[in-house]
């Protein structure tokens, strides 16, 4: 079954949805491969917790307007993505409307379902960016504890997955808590924006404490150095009161 696909334009931005209201993704005509909304940033926070060349080996969990690939190969060059998209009508209009890049020896689109691809592909990752959603903002067999027990096997030792979650949805405490189940706890969701997105980092290691004062001089270099700025989601971070003794636990 297709998906039903519209795309508007305001203020300088594009916009994908998938036949409702609901916002699947963004880009500022201006700046292509720039994250446009703040929980796209969000999902690339893992970067405040490891040094480059990492990751070198990113997978992602859904395509949409392309922001994420587009973000990682433009600005990452050490990394080789692979994106897997369920919908190839989402592919097609990633790379007519919002300037995804034609596929290279960085770049590979898989067209097929998510869970599947991570349960039987035995690669591992450094980043898995888990962003996959239908029309009515439900993320179906990628919110299951299979999944997310499948998830951290397909980790490196030093991986790290990163989840959209949408902290309105009556199911959001469940996926939380099986996302702490599949990874024992170690688990650090971001308070949630002003969309309701809510990005959760999990760990295969874990237990690692960063002084939130580094991070915050890691998140101004990464913004100098690429535009994304992770500073927002440090100051609500330290004001939601989850980093009482000025460190951060992943």
């Amino acid at each position: 079954m297709s998906i039903p696909i519209d795309i508007s334009e305001e203020s300088g931005v594009r916009y994908l949805h998938f036949g409702s209201d609901w916002v699947q993704g963004a880009m500022r005509l201006r700046k292509p491969n720039a994250l446009e909304l703040s929980y796209t940033r969000e999902m690339m926070a893992g970067l405040l917790f490891r040094e480059a060349p990492w990751p070198a080996r990113v997978l992602l969990i859904g395509l949409g307007a392309g922001s994420l690939a587009k973000f990682v190969h433009h600005h990452l060059p050490q990394a080789r993505v692979t994106v897997v998209e369920i919908a190839p009508e989402v592919h097609a209009v990633a790379r007519q409307y919002f300037r995804l890049p034609d596929e290279d020896e960085r770049l590979e689109v898989h067209i097929g379902d998510g869970a599947a691809f991570v349960q039987d592909d035995p690669r591992q990752w450094d980043l898995i960016a888990v962003d996959g959603f239908d029309r009515h903002a439900r993320a179906g067999a990628l919110a299951t504890q299979a999944f997310y027990s499948a998830c951290r096997r397909r980790l490196a030792a030093d991986g790290i997955l990163s989840v959209n979650l949408f902290g309105q949805l009556r199911g959001f405490k469940t996926q939380l808590q099986r996302l702490r189940k599949a990874f024992d706890g170690r688990v650090l969701d971001l308070p949630e924006c002003d969309s309701g997105n809510v990005v959760a980092l999990a760990t295969t290691p874990g237990g690692q404490s960063f002084d939130l004062a580094t991070l915050k001089l890691r998140a101004a270099g990464l913004k100098a150095a690429t535009g994304l700025d992770l500073l927002p989601a440090l100051s609500r971070l330290e004001k939601s009161g989850a980093c009482p003794d000025g460190t951060v636990t992943l």
